[in-house]
């Protein structure tokens, strides 16, 4: 009898997964152990093995599709096996909990759509039902609820499925636009001491310094309570082929700046070739971000959920200012401050900056 495989717990608080890639194909044949499939999570790609040994019947997840946890993703068994054609048909998604706890399959239990889909129809008022399916297999995707909101259907021009890389950081952004009334703050910086080879390192350890000063910035809201954390994981935002992500630099209060340099170097490699692993990219308590030569004067950056506060270095470039009394070119560039305000006061995040900055112009 054929054994299908669900996609199991991967911790964290994870309730889904995007198929990213199968590595088998339906007629292989795979050992125990041998690589199954991909999972991109909002947290890493994940390779998972197979639990069984046999013949791959039936991939019943398309890549780029999402299913949650549970969900029956493949059916491995003998070759030839007959498969129920029930087989696969139904994943924990297709059923709707009812408040006295029984479980019900009206018109919008039965409709195809992945849980992060159904929480945006719950949000725009959108009766799925109603909603014309454009995804494959029937299913409804993000793109038809808004369509129905604005009460058009597009059918021009090239369409491309967000997925993989691209749509975490499109619903992690989306959330942390949608939770947190964010300020940003400005000022200039005299980056005429600080080595360009070394400049975020630098910037990462300026931070550290500064987020020991005012801890509202080093924390996370969790409920009605501030938590104020102990130690300083510092997320830097590295532009992959793939997309943006976020390695994090473990403890870099206790690193020197080369250190940081060092451990950057290697995250920042791991990063675009894809290999680091899920623990190296969550739990920051703070990120550092910059667009190297295409960054414009200054960002406006949005905060890194659930952190409260996100800093950005602007194009640094000689520019003529005031120094000392004199009109003189300097290596000048904007720091930017990106704060939850609902955790960090304007004039606490300004203070801050300035502590950044003077850091930096005092190396």
């Amino acid at each position: 009898m054929a054994n299908a495989f669900k996609l199991p717990d991967l911790g964290e608080g994870l309730t889904e997964g995007e198929v990213a890639s199968w590595l088998v194909v339906e007629g292989q044949e795979v050992h125990e152990d041998d690589p199954l499939v991909e999972i991109q999570t909002d947290k890493a790609t994940v390779e998972i093995p197979s639990p069984y040994e046999g013949t791959v019947l039936r991939i019943l997840v398309a890549e780029g599709e999402i299913a949650p946890v549970g969900a029956e993703l493949v059916l491995i068994g003998e070759p030839g096996e007959e498969i129920a054609e029930s087989a696969g048909a139904s994943t924990p998604s297709d059923e709707v909990s009812q408040g006295d706890g029984t479980s019900a399959r009206g018109s919008e239990a039965r409709v195809q759509a992945t849980p992060v889909v159904r929480r945006i129809a719950a949000e725009l008022g959108v009766d799925l039902a109603a909603v014309n399916a454009t995804g494959p297999g029937g299913r409804i995707t993000e793109h038809d609820v808004r369509g129905a909101v604005a009460g058009v259907s597009t059918t021009d021009g090239r369409r491309e499925k967000l997925r993989g890389v691209r749509r975490v950081v499109a619903e992690h952004m989306a959330r942390a636009h949608r939770e947190v009334p964010a300020v940003t703050w400005v000022e200039e910086c005299d980056f005429e001491n600080v080595p360009m080879d070394r400049l975020v390192a630098v910037v990462v350890k300026a931070c550290v310094e500064a987020l020991a000063e005012f801890p509202e910035l080093n924390a996370r809201l969790e409920g009605d309570e501030i938590v104020y954390l102990e130690h300083y994981d510092i997320g830097v935002a590295v532009q992959t082929e793939l997309g943006l992500v976020v390695p994090v630099v473990r403890e870099a209060d206790s690193k020197s700046v080369d250190d940081i340099r060092t451990e950057l170097d290697r995250l920042t490699a791991g990063a675009r070739d894809g290999t680091l692993e899920p623990v190296e990219l969550r739990d920051s308590t703070f990120t550092v971000t910059s667009a190297g030569k295409l960054a414009g004067l200054f960002q406006t950056p949005i905060v890194n959920y659930p952190e409260v506060a996100i800093l950005s270095i602007g194009r640094i470039a000689p520019r003529a200012v005031v120094h000392d009394d004199k009109i003189v070119v300097r290596r000048t560039g904007a720091i930017a401050v990106s704060f939850d305000h609902r955790v960090v006061d304007g004039a606490r995040a300004a203070e801050f900056g300035l502590a950044v900055i003077r850091r930096l112009e005092a190396t």
